[in-house]
């Protein structure tokens, strides 16, 4: 459906139908000037051209360009921009700056270029844009720049945390909750930017191709959404009381992952196996669940190989950092099949932000799997609410968008009966739904490798899927 000269994000995520093309292939004046320092994607039925500066390019031609916070309609999104002052001495007359790019204060800064023939020109690379969501490479505007709060929540809460009571603890996470909602970015409980940020550009692709992009569906069969169930067993007290969740799920025919902590509490082989033998799943929490797991990359090579140790043990495949502490850089050398210690969005973890997605995406060869629901400790201990009723609306929410519902519950802060019983009616609340995937985190991971193995190819005037997603895939338009 498409040519490109270089891959384009979006395309390998959304398995959209594309081709790399030789590098002169474009008409002389498209490799002149700006557009020839430039990717492109070309339709192969319209002929039409998208070109977008790559990250290279946009260094060469203004190599002064920092990374910063801009808006696109209703987006927020993050890297280098070409303003328009600099795109209009290159670009001729037969082109016109459409759309408007503000900054954070709402003054215009670039355009979206079109020309009379239906030619596109974004003054950015989307794949920069997406990766810095992923990433959590923006810095949200305001009185304390992201990193520096981020810094400032773990420090503080960290080297207080282990000699202070259960309820001045608390008190410490609620009064981080006041400087943590001042950030404007992402938004809580939900950001869209990122999904917006997908529309947006499946409508200018379609625009250049005349007609809607065959994409794979997020999710195999006929579903249209997942919902995971993950715990985090913190402490010996949590350890000893997994069943009383264990149990509401096996009432409601659910599975779920069991994340232990290797060497805080002592973990029973025969345990793990009673858990796998009933269709649960273990994963590795950290080490000691001290916070320092991610406190230097030396600290973290040592203890990889304990943890993998245990992995082996356990027979798990998956990790979840205690806190939810992550470093992009560094997850993929945790050597597990998946990671899920990122959020899609959250203030209120001593590590804040998040990665803006309701669905999975790679980390290189690692697979992520955003927490896309409050926490439990979140939403009955800090926020005090007193029943499920955020879980069910963020829940709702990803159903209708066709995204993942991810969960972390504690049996350490599930003791009381007012949370477990509002567990129980939030797991009753989409048992009889049949477009729900109720799938454990390695399942969903294996699926996405087999998506992203699989690619569409043209089969008489349709589409087919070619690869191991091909028996159980679907293929949608955007």
């Amino acid at each position: 459906m498409f040519e490109h000269s270089s891959p384009l994000l979006l395309f390998e995520y959304f398995g959209v139908p594309s081709t790399l093309a030789p590098a002169d292939s474009l008409s002389e004046p498209a490799q002149n000037g700006l557009l020839g320092a430039c990717n492109w994607v070309r339709s192969v039925e319209s002929e039409r051209l998208l070109f977008r500066p790559s990250q290279d390019s946009i260094a060469r031609i203004s190599p002064e360009l920092e990374p910063g916070g801009y808006r696109l309609r209703s987006m927020d999104l993050y890297g280098r921009v070409l303003p328009d002052s600099l795109v209009s001495a290159f670009l001729d007359s037969s082109w016109a700056a459409e759309e408007s790019i503000e900054d954070h204060s709402g003054h215009h800064i670039a355009s979206i270029w079109r020309d009379r023939d239906g030619n596109v020109f974004l003054p950015f690379d989307p794949n920069e844009a997406i990766l810095s969501f992923w990433s959590e490479a923006y810095d949200a505007p305001g009185l304390l720049g992201r990193r520096r709060l981020r810094a400032l929540s773990k420090s503080a809460y960290y080297r207080a945390r282990p000699l202070l009571p259960r309820g001045v603890q608390v008190s410490l996470r609620r009064s981080l909750r006041k400087v943590q909602e001042r950030l404007p970015f992402p938004r809580w409980p939900i950001e869209t930017s990122l999904h917006d940020f997908y529309a947006y550009l499946f409508d200018v692709f379609a625009e250049v191709a005349g007609s809607r992009v065959p994409t794979l569906a997020p999710w195999p069969r006929n579903y249209s959404w997942a919902l995971v169930l993950t715990h985090d067993v913190e402490t010996s007290t949590g350890y000893r009381n997994v069943h009383l969740l264990r149990h509401l799920e096996l009432e409601a025919d659910c599975r779920s992952s069991w994340n232990f902590v290797p060497r805080r509490y002592e973990v029973e082989d025969s345990f793990v196996d009673e858990l796998l033998e009933d269709g649960f799943e273990v994963g590795v929490h950290g080490l000691y669940h001290d916070g320092r797991d991610f406190a230097s990359l030396s600290t973290l090579l040592e203890r990889i190989p304990v943890m993998r140790e245990y992995a082996k043990k356990w027979r798990a495949s998956g990790f979840r950092s205690p806190a939810t502490h992550r470093v992009w850089e560094w997850m993929p050398l945790l050597g597990f099949d998946y990671d899920s210690s990122s959020p899609d969005t959250d203030p209120y973890e001593p590590q804040p932000g998040g990665c803006c997605t309701w669905l999975p995406y790679f980390n290189e060869e690692l697979v992520e799997l955003p927490i896309t629901l409050a926490q439990d400790y979140t939403l009955f201990t800090i926020l005090r609410h007193e029943d499920e009723r955020l879980w069910i609306e963020k829940a709702h929410f990803l159903r209708e968008h066709g995204g993942m519902a991810l969960l972390i519950t504690h049996p350490d802060y599930m003791l009381e009966r007012r949370p477990r019983a509002a567990y129980a009616r939030f797991l009753d609340a989409f048992r009889e739904d049949r477009t729900v995937w109720q799938a454990l985190p390695r399942e969903v991971s294996a699926w996405w490798r087999r998506r992203a193995a699989s690619h569409l190819e043209r089969s008489g005037q349709g589409w087919k899927i070619v690869g191991p997603a091909a028996e159980d895939g679907r293929i949608v338009d955007r």
